[in-house]
């Protein structure tokens, strides 16, 4: 079976990009700034994406090329007999399994609103009804069910086109016109009378804000957001060419690309929020009622809801793209079937596991596990243990396994502008980035053990 690959170097940028930008930087990255402090986290945010984010994106799509297979497969064949290290390859996939199975319920979310907005159906409602709908909607599963299978199937259809016609071609129209649109409308948001408060909140540092909770916060976001220990760092690197293809310097634009969509989403809510005497720190609300709310009360507010709201579909539906593509092809590498068939698998998986984390907000709501119904535990299991875990593997197996000066010299392989691992990365690889994950780790488990 010839193995795919990449159509061009942008198109693979825009792919990664595409799966890195979703409900991280648009619905997570706004409600966690919101509840840190606004400038104070983000000035902690930057910090740690380029020193930790930057080198772990890159040492894990630098795995991928050099193993030119998805990450069970891969690590089989780069780590040998030690089963330690191909652990790396199921905790990635595991993680990026768990994550699509809320991650798809959350896109049916956005989709209803969508359709809701389209027809004109918060035109008349008050914040008090925004809330109550929200509230019904995930408690009446039956409708998210339909929009969740109704996504699957798309999901489907574009991934069965191949790597080229799927996900790259996709990418490539949708994520530099997700950049323009968010530039447009946070400028639009900073036309309110009252916007300046909320602009001067969002980016002007409070030093007294930072605390260890604010940077774990900060830390766990990068995670989230970057995509590291996901599996698609791994298979989107394995469709490069192991000696043409300029990883570092890829990987820079990759997560510019990424913060440019977190902060620009930043500057499109909370100008608004302070215009119209909303809250900025309403939590995991903040996309589904806050901003809903807002748009009742903006001129054009349909137009604008609609609007908004397909933006983020959009970069959902590239981000649970790259997640599926990653699984599919992971099926294809270790079970030797073909695309078709191992994309039916990974979309219907993603479906079937969607369907508890629906109903936990409804029927399934008094089902707990540790104390957590089905939507909290998967999110606290893949967020807080799987994604660090799949960090501090890498950040170890490069460093210790495979070796930085070796890693340095294969990364390096390609590149063709001044972006490029230098020895400046020994330290943060050897030592900084596995105690800052193994911090990160511990904090997860401590949170498990108090419910």
């Amino acid at each position: 079976m010839t193995r795919e690959n990449w159509g061009s170097r942008f198109g693979f940028i825009m792919a990664t990009a595409g799966f890195a930008i979703g409900m991280g930087n648009i619905w997570r990255f706004p409600y966690i700034t919101g509840e840190s402090g606004g400038g104070a986290f983000i000035l902690i945010y930057l910090i740690f994406t380029v020193l930790i984010g930057v080198p772990l994106l890159t040492a894990e799509i630098s795995l991928g090329r050099k193993a030119q297979l998805t990450p069970i497969a891969g690590m089989k064949k780069l780590a040998g007999d030690s089963k330690f290290w191909i652990s790396i390859g199921w905790v990635e996939v595991i993680a990026a399994i768990l994550i699509m199975a809320y991650y798809l319920m959350i896109m049916a979310w956005v989709g209803v609103y969508v359709v809701e907005y389209l027809t004109g159906k918060f035109s008349a409602m008050s914040s008090e009804q925004v809330l109550s709908n929200f509230d019904n909607l995930v408690a009446q599963p039956g409708t998210v069910v339909s929009y969740a299978l109704g996504i699957a199937v798309l999901m489907g259809v574009i991934l069965t086109q191949g790597l080229q016609g799927g996900v790259e071609r996709i990418s490539k129209i949708f994520m530099p016109m997700l950049l323009i649109f968010f530039v447009v409308l946070a400028i639009g948001s900073n036309t309110f009378e009252g916007s300046f408060e909320g602009l001067k909140w969002y980016l002007s540092p409070d030093f007294s804000k930072i605390n260890g909770e604010v940077i774990l916060a900060a830390l766990g976001q990068v995670f989230f957001s970057i995509g590291v220990g996901l599996a698609g760092g791994f298979v989107f690197g394995s469709y490069l060419d192991p000696k043409k293809s300029d990883v570092p310097g890829s990987v820079a634009l990759v997560v510019a690309f990424d913060t440019a969509i977190a902060i620009v989403s930043g500057l499109v809510i909370f100008p608004a929020l302070f215009a119209f005497g909303m809250a900025p720190d309403s939590g995991p609300g903040l996309l589904f009622v806050t901003m809903a709310s807002l748009f009742t009360k903006v001129p054009f507010g349909d137009a604008v809801g609609t609007f908004f709201f397909l933006l983020v579909f959009i970069a959902g539906l590239t981000s649970i793209l790259g997640l599926v593509e990653a699984v599919a092809s992971s099926f294809m590498d270790s079970f030797k079937i073909g695309r078709r068939t191992a994309v039916v698998y990974a979309v219907a998986l993603t479906f079937v596991l969607s369907i508890p984390s629906i109903l936990s907000f409804g029927p399934w709501a008094d089902f707990t596990i540790m104390g957590k119904d089905f939507f909290n535990f998967t999110d606290y299991l893949s967020g807080s243990i799987m994604l660090p875990l799949g960090g501090l593997l890498i950040s170890l197996f490069v460093a210790y396994k495979w070796g930085f000066d070796q890693f340095k010299s294969d990364t390096n392989d390609g590149v063709v502008g001044k972006v490029r691992v230098t020895h400046a990365w020994k330290i943060f690889l050897k030592v900084l980035i596995p105690i800052v994950i193994a911090i990160i780790l511990i904090n997860g488990l401590m949170g498990a053990q108090g419910g």
